[in-house]
């Protein structure tokens, strides 16, 4: 069967009709304005963060509290941010604050009603980072085999709390990383459980291509840039001083012409993803030692909001669908695992309940 898109003004964007996502993304791109910023209201955006706020993560939330949730909705999203240099008009933990706040608002909305999503705070708060970024102050570099086991680890903690359906909010180029952690944690344990990463931002890629539009971005995306300064100044502005934004030319090619490499977003569909490949331009540092690759000043909180609605919509629909198959204490088992399912039921029930035992007391199996 053939696959069908909806189509817009522009060829290069398009969506795909028939599925959630794709009929998502066609409602955000069509809706006015006002919309927009209906759909935002109703996720509590923009507002405070609330990685300090009592109730808001597992881990400012008494445990009585945590489980009656976890009752209904055993879905929890897990966000991956960073310390990283972002420009002198940006705070350093800008991709760890718009992961959590992006988050933070799928909670609020799910809040509303009555089947409220569980938030962990993030597994990275200084994260991994492509050879680009070496040398850059302020930028934290941690080293790719830690960042794996942070991720086997800590999803292997959340398995025996309880959280078996797991979504990973990256906001950060450390997704290698953060995908062989998954795969790790699965062939070592071989526990039946959802995990799934998601690239917010190349998830709704499409709302970051430039267009003509009144809202749209007039730049691509590609870091502390336009874009990506747009979207803290509408999530957390207060952490912005828009004087000293600066311009820069992009990446300074060392060879192959433009064509190859695409962006952050992957807007362009181009043959590379821009971590794919490492010498073909020089370091940030010697390239870019702004801190920024593209044009700051043209950053609006106005042009961020159409891509920040399609973000948390997906979000929420990717919690909405994992629970509409598999309801709070369901996983799937069938086809899932190496392990024989009955050996598993003990482990499998409600952390601290009768009868149920701890994942760390597991005997390994398979090869890894």
């Amino acid at each position: 069967m053939t696959a069908k898109y909806h189509s817009t003004e522009y060829p290069n964007i398009f969506f795909e009709a028939g599925t959630g996502p794709g009929e998502l993304k066609k409602r955000i791109w069509e809706a006015s304005e006002e919309e927009i910023d209906k759909i935002l209201a109703d996720y509590g955006i923009p507002s405070p963060s609330e990685l300090g706020k009592p109730g808001s993560y597992i881990q400012t939330t008494p445990q009585h509290y945590v489980l009656e949730r976890q009752r209904k909705n055993d879905v929890l999203l897990l966000p991956m941010g960073c310390t990283e240099l972002h420009g002198a008009h940006s705070p350093l933990g800008q991709d760890t604050f718009q992961v959590t706040q992006l988050c933070e608002a799928v909670r609020r909305r799910t809040a509303k009603e009555g089947c409220e999503v569980s938030l962990a705070f993030p597994a990275y708060l200084y994260g991994g980072h492509p050879w680009n970024h070496v040398g850059m102050p302020g930028t934290v570099m941690l080293d790719d085999h830690v960042l794996i086991e942070i991720v086997v680890g800590t999803l292997l903690g959340l398995w025996n709390a309880g959280w078996r359906k797991v979504i990973l909010v990256n906001n950060h180029a450390q997704k290698d990383q953060i995908e062989l952690g998954i795969q790790l944690f699965f062939k070592r344990y071989q526990l039946p459980a959802i995990v799934s990463l998601v690239e917010w931002h190349v998830a709704v890629r499409e709302f970051f291509v430039p267009t003509d539009r009144p809202d749209s971005f007039q730049t691509n995306f590609i870091h502390a840039d336009e874009a990506e300064t747009s979207v803290g100044l509408l999530m957390f502005p207060e952490m912005f001083d828009m004087k000293y934004a600066v311009d820069t030319t992009g990446v300074k090619q060392l060879t192959l012409k433009d064509g190859h490499y695409d962006d952050s977003v992957m807007s362009m569909r181009r043959p590379h993803h821009f971590a794919e490949g490492q010498g073909h331009n020089k370091l940030e540092w010697f390239g870019t030692p702004e801190g920024v690759v593209g044009r700051a000043t043209l950053a609006e909180a106005r042009k961020a909001k159409r891509a920040i609605a399609a973000a948390v919509e997906y979000i929420k629909l990717m919690v909405d669908e994992i629970l509409e198959d598999y309801p709070a204490g369901k996983v799937p088992l069938d086809g899932s695992t190496f392990r024989n399912v009955e050996d598993l039921e003990p482990y499998l029930r409600e952390p601290g309940s009768e009868g149920w035992r701890s994942v760390y007391d597991l005997p390994r199996v398979g090869a890894f």
